[in-house]
Order: C-alpha cells, then sequence, then structure tokens
C-alpha cells in the first residue's frame, strides 16, 4: 500500500501585492566568472542583510554555465527601492563591462496582473523570450514598471 500524498497549498491573502521575479545568469566565457564574482558578492550580501520587502531569496542552477534567482517581494514599491540601492544599482551601472562574459535575464511576476521581461547579452532566448515577439525597451517601455503595467506599444 502506498503512503498518501501529503498536498498542501499556501494562503497569499496577507501579500495581495506579491511580486516574484526570477534572475538568471549566463556565463558566455571565462570573463563570466568574474561577473559571476562580482555579482556573487552582492547577491551574498543580500542572503545576509535583506533587503525590506525581500519576503525569500532561492537559488537555481539551469546548467553548469546558467544560474537562476527566484525572489518573492512584499510589493513592486520595495523591489523597485531594491533596484535603485546597492548592490543592484552597481550592476547596472557596470552592466555594459558584466555582459562583456555574461548575459542576464529577469522575468517579474505581479499578483495582480502583469508580468514583463529584460535580456540582456543572452546568446539564446530563454523564458518568455523563446515564444513571446520582441520589444525593445526604450521610451515609455524602458522602466520595469512601465512593461509590468503595460505600456502601449510604441
Amino acid at each position: 500500500m502506498q503512503p498518501p500524498i501529503d498536498r498542501r497549498s499556501v494562503d497569499l491573502s496577507a501579500y495581495p501585492d506579491l511580486v516574484m521575479i526570477m534572475l538568471g545568469f549566463r556565463m558566455k566565457g571565462w570573463r563570466g566568472v568574474l561577473a559571476m564574482r562580482r555579482i556573487g558578492a552582492g547577491l551574498a550580501e543580500i542572503a545576509r542583510h535583506e533587503p525590506e520587502g525581500l519576503l525569500a531569496h532561492e537559488g537555481m542552477m539551469f546548467s553548469l554555465t546558467h544560474f537562476g534567482f527566484r525572489q518573492y517581494w512584499r510589493d513592486l514599491e520595495a523591489l523597485e527601492r531594491f533596484t535603485r540601492s546597492e548592490p543592484h544599482a552597481d550592476w547596472w551601472r557596470r552592466v555594459r563591462e558584466l555582459s562583456a562574459g555574461a548575459g542576464f535575464w529577469h522575468e517579474t511576476y505581479h499578483a495582480r496582473g502583469g508580468v514583463e521581461a529584460l535580456y540582456v547579452a543572452m546568446p539564446d532566448p530563454v523564458g518568455l523570450q523563446r515564444f513571446a515577439p520582441e520589444r525593445r525597451p526604450v521610451g515609455p517601455f524602458m522602466s520595469a514598471r512601465a512593461r509590468i503595467q503595460g505600456a502601449p506599444a510604441g
């Protein structure tokens, strides 16, 4: 006789503005190892001192050269505050340097609806990019908030 399956779920009623973000990092060569070291130090700091509004942070490994992270944030405002602070702000200031050896991507899902994605220097399509038509992040579509709220195509 097989044991019963232990099925569980969660009550998200206390998190009506929950935001889940999936982040990925794909090394394209040895310079990617250096980029990963820089980003890894920032991620370790986040794990030690969770930013306000970060509910959970989990690491994943897609392949030997492709790492990912899933984060749950209380709301979009908390996520935006984090993206404007260190270490995240430093990563975006250095995106050209870091992307010389690595590709980056993120996909953000909002509990109230709306999804946005950004891919930088990825050698091959990943995630939503594998089936959704491309849209350049320019003009009003430059910010994650505008993308998640569905800025009109321009």
